[in-house]
């Protein structure tokens, strides 16, 4: 899950991770009272969209009076900003931070993330500051430094601090880089988040070390236990075929594609969508539909991947394990005959009760086309939808 660049702000507060005054505007008139109170020289007028990139498609803009901060909060809201991120049907903005100017000395760049590889979390932080960390790996990769971080002991403050003098921060702001390193460990490992990132974190000329921006992405999986932070969900930002598959407990993902795929187990739909790809078809979704799936929620995830006007075919494969066949397969009848499909079906059943499941599809009198295997299935579909 993802959230607003001031909803980060908010919990970097809580944990002591510095940041400038700002308000949240949602209205022209919001945002000039927000410019007021904040009684800032300089003001900056940022748009609120779930996307990197806003500075480089104009969304980050200077105000040096109130009128221009009532020109900017009118020009931006209700844009359509396209960002390298958000595709480019872009994303339409809704709301405003508006935040106190602060006289930048130097800009840096620090992250914390989930490294596979060594199974630690790690601190990434480079001198870099304010540019696309993919490009400073791809261009001086050397100006990017790692720290991995002990799960029992936490990050240590002599990591902190080493990182704070190989990012060069100057020599009488590093205790004040490393606490704010430290609290921003607090709040990834707290807060359950799935990455943290500051770009750019920055020095100032009255001697602050503060985070100019704020990126915090959340681990599904543990929002049960982050009620609070739940509540900052904005649905408007989120794909509402997204939405509705999570209402199911369905594990949806829109793609460019034209073939649906309905699979269940994360790893096999990940490998289905490999071999549509390998057999010269394009996947329109990834959609798990889990390991316990009924005919209402195998009905659900028909509507919702047919509700994708891209879609031009259905891929269907399922291994059974602890879910049957046999009910996938009436499922699958059930969907088809509830949503009146008239698009190409491929179904691939293979498991516990794999027979008695493609009997069900074979006497359903429905146009199915039944696969050998997932190739099969892959190649055939393929074929229908050319």
């Amino acid at each position: 899950m993802n959230i607003h660049e001031y909803q980060a702000k908010e919990i970097f507060r809580q944990f002591g991770v510095a940041v400038p005054n700002s308000r949240v505007a949602f209205s022209v008139d919001e945002a000039v009272q927000a410019a007021q109170e904040l009684s800032s020289g300089v003001s900056v007028v940022k748009a609120q969209i779930h996307a990197g990139g806003r500075g480089k498609a104009g969304g980050v803009k200077i105000a040096k009076s109130l009128d221009d901060v009532s020109t900017y909060a009118e020009e931006l809201l209700g844009k359509t900003l396209v960002t390298h991120q958000t595709g480019p049907e872009g994303k339409e903005v809704k709301r405003l931070l508006i935040e106190e100017g602060c006289d930048i000395q130097k800009e840096y760049y620090v992250g914390i993330v989930l490294d596979r590889a060594t199974s630690r979390v790690v601190m990434m932080a480079s001198e870099e500051g304010g540019t696309e960390i993919e490009e400073v790996a791809a261009n001086t990769p050397e100006k990017i430094f790692q720290e991995v971080i002990d799960p029992v002991t936490g990050l240590m403050p002599y990591q902190a601090r080493r990182l704070a003098f190989n990012i060069n921060i100057p020599k009488e702001l590093v205790s004040k880089a490393v606490k704010f390193m430290m609290g921003l460990y607090d709040v990834f490992v707290k807060k359950d988040c799935s990455i943290a990132e500051i770009n750019p974190l920055v020095t100032t000329g009255d001697g602050e070390v503060l985070a100019l921006d704020a990126k915090l992405n959340f681990d599904d999986n543990a929002l049960f236990r982050q009620k609070d932070v739940l509540e900052y969900r904005d649905l408007d930002e989120e794909d509402p075929k997204e939405i509705e598959a999570s209402k199911y407990d369905l594990s949806y993902v829109a793609l460019d594609g034209n073939i649906g795929c309905m699979v269940n187990g994360a790893g096999l739909a990940m490998s289905t969508m490999d071999i549509i790809k390998h057999s010269g078809g394009e996947p329109a979704n990834f959609l798990d539909v889990g390991g316990g799936a009924t005919a209402e929620k195998v009905t659900e995830a028909f509507k919702i991947i047919l509700s994708d006007d891209h879609v031009k075919g259905i891929f269907v494969n399922i291994f059974g394990g602890i879910m049957k066949c046999d009910v996938i397969a009436e499922g699958v009848v059930e969907a088809t005959k509830q949503v009146g499909l008239e698009l190409p079906l491929v179904v691939r059943l293979e498991g516990t009760n794999v027979e008695q499941g493609k009997k069900i599809l074979a006497d359903s009198g429905l146009n199915i086309t039944s696969a050998n295997s997932m190739a099969d299935g892959a190649q055939k579909i393929v074929e229908l939808v050319k």
